[in-house]
């Protein structure tokens, strides 16, 4: 039964169930691959995409407003903090290098 020019046999019914199950997967994965690889498919998949995309963004809007409305309650950093953060430190270790090679300098004008 496992080749597919061999004739079923007509006293197996779960035999022939599973060939007739066999053809229908082959011919539906034939013809879902063609839909698939269509650049109309693509087209209406992309454009679902950006619909799903547009309307979603008023929820996300509001879920990104009200996290930040608790992680302010609850005295925890949002991202915004995190950054400004990030910003400061290097702008003090960007100060820290200038000083440095302004001393590097210094001591070097002095050994002189």
């Amino acid at each position: 039964m496992n080749d597919k020019t061999e004739t079923p046999n007509l006293f197996d019914p779960l035999g022939l169930m599973k060939n007739l199950r066999d053809s229908n997967m082959e011919q539906w994965s034939k013809a879902m691959l063609e839909v698939v690889n269509s650049d109309t498919f693509a087209s209406a998949q992309a454009e679902s995409l950006n619909i799903w995309l547009s309307s979603s963004a008023p929820f996300r809007k509001l879920l990104e407003d009200t996290l930040t409305r608790t992680l302010g309650l609850l005295q925890f950093p949002t991202s915004d903090d995190i950054t400004r953060l990030a910003e400061r430190l290097t702008n003090v270790e960007m100060r820290l290098d200038d000083m440095d090679a302004k001393l590097d300098q210094l001591l070097e004008s002095k050994n002189r």
